[in-house]
């Protein structure tokens, strides 16, 4: 992935927890420790809105299937659904029992699933006003560190160096274990492969039937930071933000560094975005996110 950076933007949100596209890639969330989410168009360096209503840093957040809302959770211990035009809060959801560290929407947005510093996983019906959650998977042993959802799966990570898939369909988890507390975990787009990212400076490609592992990808520094994996497109690429201030990309079948794009100096780049159908990828660190595109598109 031959990219270059297009532009840097400084949130001025202290520090970014993390960034994310929403889902045709025309917008991007912002989360920080200012306690704000902030909407932005990342291509024109507008910021469009900014919706406060936490207690505490803001740690994840993501768009709804028609870009209408928005569900972000904080170390406040609550998940909170907002209208996008407004601004307003919708729902303000505690159930949790520590900081809730990532949240995502189900394929439909009927369904928010939140993880917790409390080990738990809890999935929140959007259509209505109930104060419990539907479901909570509780398996985890330690602190729930990323959620994907795809059509009828959710995969969650975990520092007790677990990745654990749950199959809403029979209702049955299956779970890995990596020598290594996990702090990010990703699926590829064809849905065969785990992406895990964790505490020892390596990435590993699990196939997700029978938990084989099929490469590792070495070089960046994790340090004692949680750091997020990004799989490209075409699932050739991984990539993965460094405690050195860098974005190393490797080639997903040799497992050889084909890139590495430098952030900026002596920081941590621990949250990445990619495009939902282009080599365009956006990344974090302190207070700045920097929006990466092909030379082409400039």
């Amino acid at each position: 992935m031959d990219l270059i950076c297009e532009l840097a933007i400084d949130a001025k949100q202290g520090a970014l927890r993390a960034v994310r596209f929403n889902v045709d890639g025309s917008y991007c969330l912002t989360c920080g420790s200012d306690k704000k989410i902030k909407l932005w168009n990342p291509y024109r360096k507008l910021m469009l809105k900014c919706y406060g209503g936490h207690g505490n840093e803001v740690l994840d957040a993501a768009g709804s299937c028609d870009s209408s809302q928005i569900v972000s959770c904080s170390s406040d211990k609550s998940v909170i659904l907002w209208d996008v035009s407004t601004g307003q809060t919708i729902r303000h959801i505690r159930g949790h029992g520590g900081s809730v560290c990532c949240v995502k929407f189900n394929e439909e947005s009927t369904v928010a699933i939140s993880g917790s510093h409390d080990n738990t996983v809890m999935c929140w019906d959007m259509r209505t006003r109930k104060s419990s959650p539907i479901q909570t998977l509780n398996d985890a042993k330690d602190c729930i560190s990323s959620i994907q959802i795809s059509d009828h799966e959710i995969l969650t990570s975990s520092f007790d160096c677990h990745t654990r898939i749950y199959d809403l369909r029979n209702g049955q988890m299956y779970s890995d274990f990596i020598g290594a507390s996990i702090t990010y975990a990703s699926l590829t787009h064809d849905g065969q492969c785990i992406v895990i990212s964790s505490a020892d400076s390596t990435i590993r490609l699990i196939e997700k039937q029978t938990g084989e592992l099929l490469a590792t990808y070495s070089g960046h520094k994790t340090e004692d930071y949680s750091i997020e994996n990004l799989i490209s497109n075409t699932d050739s690429n991984i990539m993965s933000g460094s405690a050195s201030g860098e974005i190393w990309c490797w080639d997903l079948m040799t497992s050889k560094v084909v890139r590495r794009y430098y952030h900026s100096a002596d920081s941590v780049v621990h949250s990445l975005t990619g495009h939902p159908n282009k080599d365009i990828f956006i990344s974090a660190s302190k207070g700045e996110f920097k929006l990466w595109t092909p030379p082409e598109d400039k």
